[in-house]
């Protein structure tokens, strides 16, 4: 296996508007992301800024029009890709208020992309 790096930024936190339902257009609720990325090591020791990766996903949640949480995933992840020395991506979307009908922690969907190395 081809030597990589991971970065992973877990469990940030945004409160949008995300949704389909009449409610969800209307009332904020919370919405999680994480967000890993693959490099590979680079020579004189260059990394990838974690602000950056940060921004780009605050930048999506913040774009508005967050209709399903996997076209949300799949931006971050094409997002993550554009940034110099990422080779893939990995965005996990979770949303804890989904109105079903029994017990639920939360939903969540995971975008994948591109290579581990």
């Amino acid at each position: 296996m081809p030597d990589r790096d991971e970065i992973t930024l877990r469990a940030m936190r945004f409160h949008p508007r995300v949704g389909i339902l009449p409610h969800e257009r209307e009332l904020a609720q919370p919405l999680e992301v994480d967000l890993t990325v693959w490099t590979t090591p680079r020579a004189g020791g260059a990394v990838v800024d974690y602000r950056a990766l940060y921004d780009l996903v605050a930048a999506r949640v913040a774009a508005g029009a967050l209709e399903y949480i996997e076209h949300v995933a799949a931006d971050i992840v094409a997002a993550a890709r554009r940034v110099d020395g990422v080779i893939g991506a990995r965005a996990a979307v979770r949303k804890p208020h989904v109105a079903l009908a029994g017990p639920l922690q939360h939903a969540e969907v995971v975008v994948e992309r591109g290579r581990r190395a």
